[in-house]
Order: C-alpha cells, then structure tokens, then sequence
C-alpha cells in the first residue's frame, strides 16, 4: 500500500473515521489528479461525513451546497447585491459617463458569492461539498459542468472567473435519479457501502469507547440484518450509533424485546418499519434463520 494512503488511513481513524484502502485510495486520487469524486452510495453510509472529514485532515474550510430542486445561479454561484449598486448609484448619479458607472457596479465588489462561487475565489484550496447531487435538477448539473471540468465559473457581466486554488470537489449521490453521462466523465467514482459487521463494530467502538463489545455486537448484528428487510429507510451508520447511545443511557446489557419496543425510534424513522420490526422477536434479528 502506498505510505500516503496508509496516512491518510491512519489520520483519518484519529479523526473518527475509518476508512478501507479503496475509499482512501480515491481521496488520495482526488488530492493529486485535482478531479472531483462522485460518492454514490444509500443514506446513511457516511458519504458526507467522509468530506466533512476530509476538511479536518486537510486543516482548511469545508463550503456545503445541500441540493434540492429548483436550485439556480443565484442560489449556489452568485447574486448581485442591488443594495449595494443602488448605493453606488446615489452617491455618483452626477458621473456623466454612465459606462464608467455600469463598469464599476457591475465588478466583483457588488457580488453576494454563493458556495460555488466562494469555492473558487478562496484564496486557499477548500473542500466543496455538492451534497446529494440527485436531488437537484438535471439542468442543474450545465451549471456545474464548466466548474469540475475546468475550475472556473463564467458570470455575463464579468467574463470567466478562474478559481484562485483549486477546489477539492466532492459530490454525493443517494441514486434517487441516474446522473448524467457528462457528469460522471469529469467525475472519479467511488461507491460507498454500508461497512461489514467487523467495520461497523469497530465503528461503535472508536466512537463510543466505553460501550461493552458484546452490546456493541448485539447492536451491528440487529442493524445488519434489518438491512437485509424490505423496509423503508433501511438504518444507516449513524443510526447504529444513536442505538448503540440510547442502550448506554438506558444502561441495558442485552437487547431485548422491551428494549426494542421502547427504544426502536432511535433507529427507523417510518410507521411501517417500527410496525415490522414490533412483530418480530429480538432472536428473529439476532439469529435468523437464512
């Protein structure tokens, strides 16, 4: 394994978060090969976290744009502070040559920067978290394109505005809709799994150091196989260690029926899944029968 992977690895863990060689290996891409890398991967699994961490390991600022439908350039690249134009206007309505005026309200310094924007003017490289890039419109992803492909943003009244330092992208996926072909291209890829049950208990213990191996094994097992149902919001990672928490305070050795009964909304968040789950027996989780 190259020994900067195996630091990153390692910083990482003293950071909270473990990673195997293939997730390090595509952080280790993204740092040298100045791509962004496209997470796809279900909720829960620890896509945006992974950023967030990325951010702390690098020692520089993270810039989140949360995705939604509907975003646009004046929500996530740019938008003119009229305010501060109108101002400007006022105060040297005398000037006789209007270009001059519409030179100097329309530059840089009349401009409320959105994340985008933000990401590329930073004097230093930041991280730039697109997060759940399938929930925004597919003509979302034009915008974006000039940005992952080259770094740099273009403005009608400004030109192309080249990015200072290179930010270190990082766009994640939950798969509601198929991306585009042309995203991907400009994109490294990296598919993030729930971890294995060994991973995943490790997880629990570097978070929760004073929990009992044994409940925490109890915890992965339960999580693991209710992963495997059909429901519908099936838990991710920061649900086992919200149960695992909640066992801790309740000061419960073992999981049992009651304990699931009471304590099952720390885990599934819909009507339907708490109903199934109720219906079952601990053992059902714990040793099912394949």
């Amino acid at each position: 394994m190259n020994k900067e992977i195996k630091a990153l690895i390692k910083d990482f863990y003293e950071h909270d978060y473990i990673l195997n060689e293939e997730m390090a290996t595509a952080l280790f891409l993204l740092q040298n090969l100045e791509k962004p890398l496209l997470l796809e991967g279900n909720p829960g699994v620890g896509k945006t976290m992974l950023a967030k961490t990325l951010a702390l390991h690098l020692q520089t600022d993270l810039i989140r744009l949360q995705c939604y439908e509907g975003l646009d350039v004046s929500t996530t690249i740019y938008e003119w502070n009229y305010q501060k134009q109108l101002l400007h206007i006022k105060l040297f309505e005398q000037e006789k040559d209007k270009k001059i005026l519409g030179d100097q309200i329309f530059g840089m310094d009349y401009i409320l920067k959105r994340p985008l924007l933000k990401a590329i003017s930073a004097k230093k490289p930041v991280v730039l978290l697109i997060d759940e890039i399938d929930r925004a419109d597919e003509e979302f992803e034009a915008y974006l394109l000039e940005l992952l492909s080259d770094f740099q943003i273009s403005i009608p009244e400004l030109g192309t505005i080249q990015a200072i330092s290179k930010p270190m992208v990082v766009l994640t996926s939950n798969r509601t809709r198929e991306l585009s072909d042309a995203l991907r291209r400009r994109c490294l890829y990296h598919w993030v799994d729930f971890p294995s049950k060994t991973k995943e208990i490790d997880i629990i213990a570097k978070k929760l150091p004073q929990i009992d191996e044994h409940l925490a094994t109890q915890v992965v097992t339960f999580i693991h196989n209710l992963r495997k149902a059909s429901l519908h919001k099936p838990p991710g990672i920061a649900e086992s260690l919200d149960w695992a928490k909640t066992l801790l305070l309740m000061n419960a050795d073992n999981i049992t029926d009651e304990i699931v009964r009471t304590t099952i909304g720390s885990v599934l968040k819909h009507k339907d899944d708490v109903e199934f789950v109720r219906n079952k027996t601990v053992q059902e989780f714990l040793y099912p029968i394949d």
